[in-house]
């Protein structure tokens, strides 16, 4: 098996601000990526969405606001 990585999680402290900053899928669509699932509220109180790059990679972006007690 070769590691590799699949998810990276980044802790903020204001995720509304952390949201208008990195506008990820936006950013990633402009960039010639597919939006593969817009974001949307999950089962877990947070948000995610999906976009595929231009390699065919599956990228997921979410916030899980159970992560911010954990620092």
């Amino acid at each position: 098996m070769t590691p590799r990585i699949t998810l990276i999680t980044l802790g903020v402290d204001d995720p509304e601000r952390a949201v208008a900053f990195y506008a990820v899928l936006q950013q990633a669509e402009r960039a010639g990526a597919t939006i593969v699932k817009p974001a949307q509220a999950t089962f877990y109180g947070g948000h995610a969405g999906y976009f595929q790059d231009p390699d065919g990679h599956l990228w997921e972006v979410a916030f899980n606001p159970g992560f911010a007690s954990l620092g």
